[in-house]
């Protein structure tokens, strides 16, 4: 029996333990995305699962779907959503929603949506979707930084040939320290261990043992970190000391991978970025590199720009801000040796691609009564 939406489940013998049974008749998945799934991965979906209706609407990055989108005998037959973070239902509107599957690594954007406080329903990220390309946008913007390129090619367009005094220094067993090892800091992790650095992980919970390291998330074959073997160290825990102890262990590329929530706004400030560094073999210190790709809130801007300006920092790679859009003449954009991207680390002509993935693979889930990829705590806001 395939299925989406729950049903009375089989009868067991005392000695197999009951799950959920469901059923895909009568069952609709609505997909509202910027973008046209293709036919034939409607097709699959649909012979796949067979009685399942898929229906797409298009959805507007900045102002969502549109309220006549669907009538509201259609919407009372949805009961699996693909849809961001900032275009949900009421949830009167869906009786039989059971599952909302985000376009979004994070959740943040829905974490005060009545459809999320207010019903038990599940809700999954497409947390694994970025990892490739984001993780080339980390080391490609720490490696043009080392390698001075944006210099150059400031050169470059003025036809000057000048040769910078200071050597590089490559990369070899320079440590980049992960705040939030999920999807993209695994990622990293695996790009930056073959090009010979050292990783430190953090996370909120302890990793003490190669079970806990693992993650079942959803990843591209062939990426990830799943195992959880590239990091040297972990560190963990929810407390100040906790985090200073990880960013005081020498690390020479801070990589901010963490989700937005209200325990992390602001998480990085003065005090932080000041642990940021490493001191060399000849016993020099070398203020350390900041790279944010998570969201702009969770580094304080003042803190960073002022950490720039006075070499607490060498520099910093920065694609969320905080106020994002970053506005004209803001003082982040004259700070000194950053690189600054409009939240554009993410994007790829695979994206579509993977977030059908996941959502084919947490549909699997639904009907094999698995766990869901990517679930959404409610407790933790991620």
């Amino acid at each position: 029996m395939t299925a989406l939406d729950l049903v009375t489940p089989p009868a067991t013998t005392p000695n197999t333990p009951a799950r959920p049974a469901f059923a895909t008749a009568g069952d609709v998945l609505l997909i509202a995305s910027p973008w046209v799934p293709p036919q034939a991965w409607i097709d699959h979906i649909q012979a796949k699962y067979p009685g399942l209706r898929v229906i797409h609407r298009l959805l507007q990055w900045a102002t969502g779907l549109a309220a006549d989108a669907l009538s509201a005998d259609e919407w009372r037959s949805v009961t699996v959503l693909m849809t961001s973070g900032q275009s949900l239902p009421n949830p009167a509107d869906v009786p039989r929603l059971r599952f909302v599957q985000l376009i979004s690594a994070g959740a943040n954007l829905v974490l005060k949506k009545p459809l999320f406080t207010e019903t038990d329903i599940a809700f999954a990220t497409a947390n694994g979707v970025h990892g490739p390309q984001i993780s080339e946008w980390i080391i490609a913007t720490f490696l043009a930084f080392n390698h001075k390129l944006p210099t150059y090619l400031e050169q470059q367009k003025q036809a000057t040939w000048k040769r910078s005094t200071a050597l590089t220094e490559d990369v070899l067993t320079q440590r980049v320290g992960i705040l939030g090892y999920g999807a993209i800091g695994r990622q990293t992790a695996r790009v930056a261990t073959a090009l010979g650095m050292e990783v430190y992980a953090y996370t909120l919970h302890p990793r003490d043992t190669p079970a806990s390291r693992r993650d079942d998330g959803f990843a591209p074959p062939g990426t990830g970190d799943p195992e959880g073997i590239y990091p040297t160290k972990w560190f963990s825990g929810g407390t100040s000391a906790d985090r200073h102890a990880f960013l005081s262990s020498g690390i020479d590329l801070l990589v901010v991978a963490t989700p937005l929530t209200a325990n992390t706004t602001h998480l990085l400030g003065a005090e932080e970025l000041k642990l940021l560094g490493r001191t060399r073999d000849d016993g020099t210190h070398r203020p350390g590199f900041l790279s944010n790709i998570a969201r702009g809130p969770i580094v304080e801007t003042d803190a960073l720009i002022d950490a720039l300006d006075k070499g607490i920092l060498r520099g910093a790679a920065l694609d969320v801000t905080d106020p994002e859009p970053l506005p004209d003449g803001h003082p982040l954009w004259s700070a000194k040796n950053i690189i600054i991207t409009p939240h554009i680390s993410g994007s790829s002509t695979k994206y579509n691609e993977r977030v059908l993935a996941i959502l084919e693979e947490n549909v699997q889930r639904l009907h094999e009564g698995r766990p869901l990829a990517n679930r959404v705590s409610r407790r933790e806001g991620y």
